[in-house]
């Protein structure tokens, strides 16, 4: 039995926002690589060296080319752009449908069930039948970090990096303890969502790859007669 499991809106949002990130993702190492280190503080020339040093990410994992740094800014702010206004349209329409309030808060048995699940999911034991086609209490609090803590932070903290932006409100940067905490923050976030992702793709394999695929492309879920 097909069940209708995610709305139009959801669908095309999160397609942009995964096409945004990889991009974002690319060019921002290819950004990166220009200067592969991260320090603490307002600025990296008060000789107290970085926090950590890189040798720089491989080619492949760089776009649009082989240490092209201008280009890179450009595709890194383009895509930075589509990602902002992507996820207000997302936003707006959860909150207007209910689609926040309904799928993603967790309930008072979601909180009680959180100790479950996480055996549950280190077993790679996942709903079956009527469940599967709802959230369960991780993926809600997961969405949550990433929708309203970690894309928020990103976005601020890439603008922190603006000069521009510093121009209209100076000193407004130092909430994140000076520009360069703001720029090794930009990277561990962008880690972190980078293991969201795997972890991401990870689930929707082990619970059925086709079958996930198609509900986030024509919002059906399949639920099999045995399983409900």
């Amino acid at each position: 039995m097909l069940q209708r499991r995610h709305a139009l809106t959801v669908r095309v949002t999160h397609w942009i926002n995964a096409v945004a990130l990889i991009l974002l993702l690319m060019s921002g190492l290819q950004i990166f690589n220009a200067h592969p280190s991260l320090y603490w503080g307002q600025s990296s020339y008060t000789g107290a060296g970085p926090i950590v040093e890189l040798a720089g990410f491989p080619s492949w994992l760089t776009i649009p080319g082989v240490q092209w740094l201008a280009l890179g800014r450009r595709w890194h702010f383009f895509f930075a752009w589509v990602l902002v206004g992507n996820g207000v349209a997302y936003l707006v329409y959860s909150i207007v449908s209910r689609h926040v309030a309904r799928d993603l808060v967790p309930t008072r048995i979601d909180w009680h069930s959180i100790g479950r699940s996480i055996v549950d999911h280190l077993h790679l034991r996942h709903p079956q039948g009527e469940a599967a086609a709802r959230y369960n209490v991780l993926q809600k609090l997961s969405y949550l970090a990433v929708i309203f803590v970690l894309l928020p932070l990103m976005v601020l903290t890439g603008l922190s990096m603006s000069p521009r932006l510093d121009s209209v409100w100076p000193g407004w940067i130092d909430i994140f303890g000076g520009r360069q905490s703001a720029r090794t923050l930009h990277f561990v976030i962008a880690w972190l969502l980078v293991l969201f992702l795997f972890i991401h793709v990870f689930e929707v394999i082990v619970t059925g790859f086709w079958n996930n695929l198609r509900s986030m492309i024509t919002g059906r879920y399949r639920l099999d007669h045995e399983q409900r």
